[in-house]
């Protein structure tokens, strides 16, 4: 495989019936950030499709970037950074714990655990664990932590490995890494090959129908290869001898499903009245997001018509979040150095690096203090809240922030 090819079948049931909803064109990759030297080197740009399976209703990207280069090449992203983000998989832990009355026999296996943030929970309480991430970062984070990791991608050969060392999960736990996923059914295979009989997998995925009904376009990226409902889930496992047995709808990444996963079939109403109201939306079928690329473009002009107008002599806006979503928002609309000065971020592993695509450095949140910007862009709109707290001092001072989705807007 070199740099990326181009699926012309379903990356979960293998049908060519796949439907076209919007082609974003040639988009740098997300997360991918650039050092200073890096800035005179050809940066790698990729087509963005977003098309839908006709046979089992998984929206996904068609082209498929080498995971290599996505994931193990200075990977940027920590999930501890987000206080909210971490607040919100430690109570989830918590109740896990809880709920499975896990003791220091039992085994909780994550794969892509990034920097041990959701097992950590699991470990105070003398909970033996495990990582699995490929990207060195965050796993030597983990390691330090006290949290057993692997530097590797989760497949069914290392499940079969780890099988074979006699391990077994109570619980696996897989957190926003099955839409990164190109061998879709393998990762799922893997997870039925570690489960314990008895067992349960807990994984949290966005839910394709906030994508479509809040214009979430900007989560669509070249690591996010599908774009899950329940229904083309439930689907997905069962071909596996797994079953969504139970859903909860939570608000994290914009909208997300955390499914619990088993190998016994005790469907509760949780999944079926979701499945319901999926079919009853028509989510199962194209006719769903038929409408979806004119409202990205809506979006798209609505953004720039706010920018231009704002963007007058003398004002200046700077960019907060140097997120993934940022890379699909600012390369679709054309958002550079023509509108912002630069983009901050909390992230220190982030900070003196520049950004993909528009090459804007990437500086803290103290430099919105000591420039005082008129607007700040929040481009990570999915944690708008959080960050409007951070710099509170900005709006205190008269500054005011722009929100981009689902419809842009100033907030004062």
């Amino acid at each position: 495989m070199q740099n990326w090819h181009k699926k012309s079948t379903c990356r979960a049931c293998g049908a060519a019936e796949l439907s076209t909803i919007i082609e974003f064109g040639p988009t740098p990759l997300a997360d991918a950030l650039l050092t200073q030297a890096q800035l005179q080197e050809e940066e790698l740009t990729v087509p963005l499709t977003f098309a839908f399976c006709n046979h089992c209703a998984l929206a996904q990207i068609l082209e498929e970037v080498d995971p290599k280069i996505l994931f193990c090449r200075n990977y940027p992203y920590y999930s501890s950074v987000s206080p909210y983000g971490m607040n919100h998989f430690r109570q989830s832990a918590l109740e896990i714990a809880a709920e499975r009355k896990l003791t220091e026999k039992s085994l909780v296996i994550e794969a892509a655990s990034n920097d041990g943030y959701m097992l950590r929970p699991f470990a105070e309480k003398g909970i033996p664990v495990l990582g699995i991430d490929p990207a060195d970062g965050p796993a030597q984070q983990a390691t330090q932590a006290g949290i057993p990791t692997l530097v590797t991608f989760f497949t069914q050969k290392l499940a079969a490995e780890l099988a074979s060392e006699g391990k077994a999960a109570d619980v696996f736990l897989a957190n926003n890494v099955l839409a990164h996923v190109p061998d879709l059914n393998g990762f799922v295979e893997g997870i039925r090959t570690l489960l314990k009989a008895d067992g349960v997998a807990v994984i949290e995925c966005p839910h394709v129908l906030k994508l479509v009904e809040h214009c979430e376009f900007d989560t669509i990226y070249h690591q996010h290869l599908c774009y899950f409902s329940l229904t083309a889930l439930d689907a997905l496992f069962r071909r596996h001898g797994l079953f969504v047995n139970a859903v909860k709808p939570v608000a994290i990444h914009g909208g997300s499903l955390r499914l619990f996963i088993e190998k016994q079939e005790k469907v509760q109403a949780s999944v079926r009245e979701l499945l319901a109201h999926e079919k009853q939306l028509q989510a199962d079928t194209f006719v769903y997001y038929q409408n979806f690329a004119a409202r990205i473009n809506r979006v798209k002009t609505e953004l720039l018509e706010l920018l231009n107008r704002l963007k007058q002599p003398q004002v200046r806006i700077a960019g907060y979040g140097a997120a993934a979503k940022a890379n699909t928002l600012t390369a679709y609309c054309g958002i550079g150095a023509n509108y912002l000065d630069y983009i901050c971020d909390l992230s220190k592993f982030k900070q003196g690096l520049y950004f993909s695509g528009s090459h804007l450095p990437i500086l803290p949140p103290s430099k919105i203090a000591e420039d005082h910007p008129d607007y700040v862009l929040i481009l990570a709109w999915n944690f708008a809240e959080e960050i409007m707290q951070q710099l509170a001092a900005h709006k205190a001072a008269g500054g005011r922030f722009i929100i981009p989705i689902p419809e842009p807007r100033v907030v004062a």
